[in-house]
């Protein structure tokens, strides 16, 4: 193994590392009390009886959102990829080696989307500490002495319409006292939108199943590209302009630039979209959480997803389904201001490996050019013939 690559692979271990312990930090969330919102005996939208045997358990959440789709872009990564798009020739090792690279973006943004999404979620049930729908019946409040726990509102109207402390509760399970105080934001929500939003935008973009696009190409003055039938803009003897898939010939009309995907390809991307729903749904028939507790938790669950799928993959009009290469290895733990990204291009790479003091030499060596070069630097000539022609630039 050479030194650049134990650099690089060391780059994206610590990635792993700190993947790893942002999820721990909520997990340690998880066992922190979260703070007890005072609450009144007399609010029906706490007043819900507690289901004990919920529809979809946490044990069955992490195994939906987490287990499954883990082993579902694994089998992608190994088994379709890197598909026909495959020169005959190429070596095996080369195929192994984008399979594996696949495998490792595929589980970084799935493992990213989740430990981001249980960090946030633990962490704002802390501290905000919402009673759940079911909290009076985790409680078991003491009525005779209600007065006593007494910290706001006004007993005297309303026949006695006052807040009181978590003090009240007279449940012995501090497990399940301090959960009830667990309803903002739904963890269920966020978790299950997080995992599964992004296994539908894996498989939506491995499989293309996208909207169809257009292609960005040069403008046409013949306008021949919104043509309803591909006009012969060439004769036969003469030379076909170079295109590509990114770079449509100028005569293709823009109707046969693409199409949609075939309807049995809709499931892919669809049942996970649909059982993350159902998740959330649970957690309203459960008397889990409150509407606005499910839907702020989905809309936390949908932009980690979505951040990490593009942090890691191309965009799906433009991508092929491929994943963004590695870093370079002169830029794998940072870049820096004004370096532009963490690859380097041909001058960029050229001009880090000389070095700055041998980028001097060459500005040196253009500058003694110029004066010795008389007429000839005027005319343009002593610039081309610098060393430094193309690379400064």
């Amino acid at each position: 193994m050479t030194r650049t690559s134990k650099r690089l692979i060391a780059s994206y271990v610590l990635d792993w590392i700190i993947i790893i312990a942002i999820a721990a930090i909520g997990a340690a969330f998880w066992k922190i009390t979260p703070n007890h919102r005072p609450f009144t005996l007399t609010d029906p939208s706490i007043s819900f009886p507690y289901v004990e045997n919920e529809k979809v358990s946490t044990t069955t959440l992490f195994l939906v959102s987490l287990v499954a789709p883990a082993i579902i872009t694994f089998a992608v990564a190994i088994i379709f990829v890197p598909g026909s798009s495959v020169v005959p020739g190429t070596p095996r090792s080369l195929i192994w080696k984008r399979k594996l690279w696949e495998w490792n973006t595929a589980w970084m943004g799935l493992g990213l989307s989740l430990a981001l999404a249980f960090f946030f979620t633990q962490g704002m049930k802390n501290l905000f500490g919402k009673p759940r729908p079911d909290l009076l019946s985790r409680c078991q409040p003491d009525y005779e002495n209600q007065a006593k726990y007494q910290l706001g509102g006004f007993p005297t109207v309303l026949n006695g319409m006052f807040l009181v402390s978590a003090t009240i509760c007279q449940q012995k399970d501090k497990g399940i006292l301090n959960d009830g105080f667990s309803s903002f934001p739904s963890g269920h929500s966020s978790y299950s939108f997080a995992g599964l939003l992004y296994l539908s935008l894996f498989l939506a973009s491995k499989f293309q199943v996208t909207i169809p696009y257009l292609l960005p190409f040069s403008y046409n003055p013949n306008n021949t590209s919104h043509s309803a039938f591909t006009t012969k803009a060439f004769s036969k003897n003469s030379p076909l302009p170079s295109t590509s898939p990114m770079n449509p010939p100028p005569f293709t009309p823009l109707r046969r630039q693409s199409a949609a995907p075939p309807l049995y390809l809709l499931p892919l991307p669809l049942i996970p979209l649909c059982t993350a729903i159902y998740i959330c749904s649970t957690r309203f028939s459960d008397f889990r959480h409150h509407g606005f507790d499910i839907l702020f938790g989905a809309l936390m669950g949908i932009v980690f997803a979505v951040f990490t799928f593009r942090l890691y993959h191309l965009p799906m009009t433009r991508g092929r389904g491929w994943s963004w290469g590695p870093r370079s290895m002169e830029r794998a733990f940072g870049a820096g201001v004004g370096l532009g990204g963490y690859v380097l291009g041909d001058t960029t790479a050229l001009q880090t490996k000389r070095g700055d003091e041998e980028v001097g030499e060459e500005w040196s060596k253009r500058s003694d050019r110029q004066e010795t070069s008389g007429d000839s630097y005027a005319n343009g000539t002593a610039e081309a013939s610098s060393p430094m022609h193309g690379v400064a630039r």
